[in-house]
């Protein structure tokens, strides 16, 4: 598994009968058990949630998000200056990230929609006993620039 936040990407087929999503590259290694998150108003965060032993996959099944990972060098005190990885997940755009082990993650729904399916590594027990978090504006990454 990679030490590093992974993006599988898929596409999307489109005929007269209608559409397919894919992330043909998504083998389910390792996969345990999925569920499915949604928020109740556009906008909002929900973060930091790391994992020393956990590993996930992420995809946006239904609106768009933002999606961040950011890699714990001290678990008590982490580092406010470490590298966010920050992406824009959209169910326009199929595909799968992979959170690796050893990193919090956290999201913001870019739409009233948004509905995400997280893909873990551990079992429900394994997960709770594994369970970090930090303050949801941590490491800040949820501004959205105009441009």
């Amino acid at each position: 598994m990679n030490s590093e936040p992974l993006l599988l990407k898929g596409g999307l087929s489109v005929d007269d009968r209608g559409t397919v999503s894919f992330v043909n590259d998504f083998n389910f290694e390792g996969v345990k058990r999925f569920y499915a998150v949604e928020n109740h108003k556009q906008g909002f965060v929900r973060a930091w949630h790391a994992h020393k032993q956990e590993a996930k996959y992420v995809m946006v099944v239904k609106g768009s998000a933002i999606i961040g990972a950011v890699k714990i060098d001290n678990w008590e005190n982490p580092s406010k200056d470490s590298k966010v990885n920050r992406f824009v997940l959209s169910e326009k755009n199929p595909s799968v990230l992979l959170i690796p082990a050893g990193y919090a993650n956290g999201f913001m729904s870019l739409t009233e929609d948004a509905k995400i399916l997280y893909f873990s590594t551990s079992e429900l027990e394994d997960s709770l006993n594994d369970d970090i978090r930090y303050d949801a504006h941590y490491w800040e990454i949820w501004k959205v620039e105009e441009r």
